[in-house]
């Protein structure tokens, strides 16, 4: 079809399914830890990157499998369907309702959920990670020798379909997990938002299965990784036996295996060493750049995501994270046929491994745009009360001012007609009472304050006396994960029964306050009804994301609610657009670096190595989210700007120290060598053939 063998087009399908499915499921995992699991953010950000690095572990084994035991496409479909079941015990496993025998919204057994969840997550680490280092090279396979250029092009639909499967499951997901659902009660939808992944999953089975009776299946010729471990394992201990000094020394360290393998292996091998003693650095790049999964997620949940209109259905945690995939589109193409040539005009020699040298320095650059926001967001966040400290808060829900005086003399504050003051911090060991004066009226209310608490009093002036009301807040840190807080307070005269939307908050007596409840989606508008005793209604304003409101519920005209909004806690401040530099520079970074080293990585191997150093080369993306779990796990930084500003201190440091390296490594031309090696191989073989041939004359004249 089209010059192509119609075989590569399942290929291409399938991989745009099983990256949907896989990008889908991991845009919201940080979040399905941390709001559902209710892990601490940084053990979820541990358990992700080591879900990370289980997924570019495995595919050595599935390389192994491969090419010593199954051939690529048994390899492919059994791992494919271990890929779906992980996916499937994932979704399952998200299910809220499972373990929810008394209808509370909580899992009454949440072990259950984490076990299925870290079933499937090590079920999809082992299938995405075995087929990896397959699927492409079975596609390559298709092909004849004499289709260099339709090769060539798969390939570039091939990495096509990989981010295209990525851009649009990174929009997808997140919004389908943003939506409700539920038996007994509705929370985010995870189940759907992994569901979703898992059906994908089993489409991109179904219609690799279909192209089964026209691929071109190579037989399993012998792992060569087996083989250079081999090699290399004979010539240390080879080198050992001979460590003496009567033994004479020897160019190359693996030159001492040339007794058991040929010099063309040896040659390879070192080849491959050579690239492979360049890796050493590179994990660190991996380590800062697979953080826009984790850290750079639950960063953005501290910030305004109102920053554009978007559906509601739609999440704006993850809206930043499609701008990754977005970016790579554009600038792929825009890099190769703008940039490089303009660079290449200048007369500027840009080699791969300096692209490399300055994708890792923009690498560094991200982490500091990320500390410099990171600065600004905890700059916005609320003073809470210390240890030996509470904090009050004012609320005069009456229509004439008044006076609040701490005693003994402690401070003196008016408040006017329908405002509140900020809450104000006094040591719980002084603060004993406090006076309200109210134009002739006045009234002592005795104050018995825990230490690290808020507390709100809000009173009115009434026709005989002042009414009060003091109520612990509840609340000792800003609401996370963008989520807003609300609660009521009925200035009525009346009992009241308010309901916001379909949540409903009890009956309220004459000043009682309700219990803060959660608002979910902060950016949308809800409706708010009182029954005094006929409805009232009322649709409030948007709530800011990480805020906390109390809404006074004050009067009633033509079936209209009359509200007061105070804000308890101020709602984040920092836009999240303030995150798209960071963004930007990564995945210029990742352009230069991955895209790049990619390449270098194929042209410096041997024709019949480059499984190995693609190996080595995911082998990097493990060792690199590794190091984000020891960082994680053992730093005892407390802020997390700090963490952002080590990281791209250690990445900086890596980065001379590759440049270093840089310098003193050769590029070479692997096809050359092999060339050379043919040609001494001939001129033995005929001169073989000439000492045969002489043989077999003597042989007939005797």
């Amino acid at each position: 079809c089209f010059g192509f063998p119609l075989s590569i087009f399942f290929i291409v399908i399938n991989e745009f399914c099983e990256r949907f499915s896989y990008y889908g499921m991991k845009a919201v995992l940080t979040l399905y830890f941390t709001r559902f699991l209710h892990w601490e953010d940084n053990f979820a950000t541990a358990i992700y990157h080591t879900f990370v690095a289980l997924c570019y572990l495995t595919p050595i084994l599935g390389a192994i499998i491969a090419d010593s035991w199954l051939g690529k496409f048994k390899t492919i479909l059994y791992l494919s369907i271990v890929y779906a079941i992980g996916q499937t015990v994932l979704s399952v496993g998200s299910i809220n309702d499972l373990t929810d025998h008394n209808q509370d919204g909580s899992p009454d057994a949440i072990a259950v959920n984490i076990a299925l969840s870290m079933v499937g997550l090590v079920l999809i680490a082992l299938g995405t990670g075995g087929i990896k280092p397959c699927v492409s090279a079975f596609g390559g396979d298709q092909f004849e020798e004499d289709q260099e250029k339709q090769r060539s092009t798969f390939f570039s639909l091939f990495y096509l379909s990989i981010n295209a499967g990525s851009l649009l499951s990174t929009l997808v997901t997140p919004s389908i997990r943003a939506s409700e659902c539920g038996i007994h009660t509705k929370q985010e939808c995870y189940p759907l938002a992994f569901g979703v992944p898992a059906v994908l999953m089993a489409v991109a089975l179904v219609v690799f299965v279909i192209g089964s009776k026209m691929y071109k299946k190579v037989k399993p010729q012998g792992n060569v990784m087996l083989e250079v471990s081999k090699c290399i394992g004979f010539a240390i201990k080879n080198r050992f036996r001979h460590r003496s000094k009567k033994f004479p020394k020897r160019e190359h360290w693996l030159d001492w295996a040339s007794e058991k393998y040929d010099k063309r292996l040896i040659a390879q091998i070192k080849m491959v060493l050579r690239v492979l003693f360049l890796y050493i650095p590179l994990p660190m790049f991996w380590a800062v750049f697979d953080q826009q999964g984790s850290r750079w997620t639950l960063q953005a949940t501290s910030m305004d995501g109102n920053f554009v209109e978007i559906p509601n259905f739609f999440s704006h945690v993850h809206l930043l994270q499609i701008v990754n995939p977005i970016l790579i589109v554009i600038m792929v193409p825009v890099v190769d046929s703008l940039v490089y040539p303009l660079i290449k005009k200048c007369k500027l020699n840009f080699t791969p491994l300096k692209k490399m040298t300055v994708g890792m320095f923009l690498g560094s650059m991200a982490f500091v745009a990320a500390a410099l926001v990171q600065v600004q967001i905890d700059k916005s966040y609320p003073v809470f009360p210390a240890a030996g400290q509470a904090q009050i808060k004012l609320i005069n829900l009456g229509a004439v001012p008044a006076t609040v005086q701490f005693q003994p003399k402690l401070q003196s504050v008016d408040v006017a007609p329908n405002m509140e003051t900020g809450y104000m911090t006094f040591e719980t060991s002084k603060l004993q009472s406090l006076d309200i004066i109210s134009a002739n009226q006045n009234k002592t209310e005795l104050l018995k304050l825990l230490q690290k608490h808020r507390y709100t009093l809000a009173f009115k002036q009434g026709p005989m006396y002042i009414d009060s009301r003091l109520v612990k807040d509840n609340v000792t840190s800003k609401p996370k994960d963008g989520k807003s807080l609300v609660r009521f307070i009925n200035n009525f005269n009346v009992t009241i029964n308010v309901t916001m939307d379909n949540k409903d908050f009890g009956t309220l007596d004459p000043l009682s306050v309700s219990n803060y409840s959660v608002i979910q989606n902060p950016g949308w508008s809800y409706t708010i009804s009182a029954s005094v005793p006929h409805t009232c209604t009322v649709s409030s304003k948007q709530f800011g994301y990480g805020s906390a409101y109390t809404i006074s519920l004050d009067n009633c005209v033509e079936n209209k609610l009359i509200i007061t909004h105070f804000e308890d806690i101020a709602p984040n401040t920092v836009h999240m657009a303030w995150q798209i530099p960071q963004y930007f520079l990564l995945t210029c970074a990742e352009v230069l670096f991955s895209v790049t080293g990619l390449e270098f990585s194929y042209s410096q191997a041997p024709s019949n190595m480059k499984s190995v150093l693609q190996a080595g080369w995911l082998l990097t993306v493990a060792v690199g989210n590794i190091i984000v779990l020891i960082v994680a796990g053992a730093s005892a930084i407390q802020k997390q700007w700090a963490e952002y500003v080590l990281f791209a201190a250690l990445l900086l440091a890596v980065c001379v120290i590759f440049a270093i390296m840089a310098t003193f490594y050769t590029y070479i031309d692997p096809n050359e060598i092999e060339a050379q090696f043919n040609k001494e191989e001939k001129e033995e073989d005929k001169k073989d053939q000439d000492g045969n041939g002489k043989e077999a004359e003597t042989d007939s004249h005797l």
